[in-house]
């Protein structure tokens, strides 16, 4: 059984609860778990300007996501930033090259799981996963969310993220914020979460 776990991550936040995701999934046996890093489309120049470039070195060695991860996966969980209450254009200009796999049917059946982080605790989570929920749903995937058995996520002793449609993390402004332990337990729990449910399809 493979999981996949595609992300895409500016500053570290999203690498985060990636390799969070991927530690709940391991937990479940026989899950091959992988993850895959969205191909940046900014340029260095820029990169290093936003102070960017420094805090990618440390996944930068994790290969770059191609269309066969894709087909070969039997779960995915796929990992963005939100921009505007959408996909940050990385994961969508990578989303966009999907068009061959559609034609052939090959994502129909396959589970597929959406993680985010946002700025701030209403800069758009939950409108980000339902947006690439969307393209999930033209492919024939079979959407899992964060469900409410990871009760932490309704906690009003702390700000956090996290909601039944998926994993999130808050970055603070100046992503000055990495993710709370709440925040990675949800990762975590979501990746179990989406293992078991795949071992259970496969079966």
């Amino acid at each position: 059984m493979k999981i996949l776990i595609p992300f895409y991550s500016t500053y570290g936040h999203t690498y985060q609860m990636a390799k969070a995701v991927a530690e709940g999934a391991q937990q479940v046996n026989g899950a091959e778990v992988e993850l895959r890093r969205i191909p940046e489309t900014i340029p260095e120049e820029r990169l290093k300007e936003m102070g960017a470039l420094e805090a990618q070195q440390e996944f930068k060695g994790i290969p770059e996501c191609t269309l066969e991860d894709l087909k070969d996966a039997d779960g995915v969980i796929f990992g963005t930033p939100t921009r505007f209450g959408h996909v940050s254009g990385q994961m969508q200009n990578f989303l966009d090259t999907t068009g061959g796999l559609w034609q052939e049917g090959a994502m129909v059946g396959k589970v597929g799981s959406v993680f985010v982080s946002t700025a701030t605790q209403h800069g758009g989570q939950e409108t980000t996963i339902r947006s690439l929920h969307t393209t999930l749903l033209h492919h024939g995937m079979i959407i899992v969310g964060l469900p409410y058995t990871f009760a932490r996520q309704m906690t009003l002793e702390e700000i956090s993220g996290g909601s039944p449609y998926g994993a999130t993390t808050i970055t603070g402004g100046e992503g000055q914020r990495m993710p709370s332990e709440n925040e990675l337990a949800a990762a975590r729990f979501q990746g179990k979460h989406v293992a078991e449910i795949t071992a259970k399809l496969i079966k």
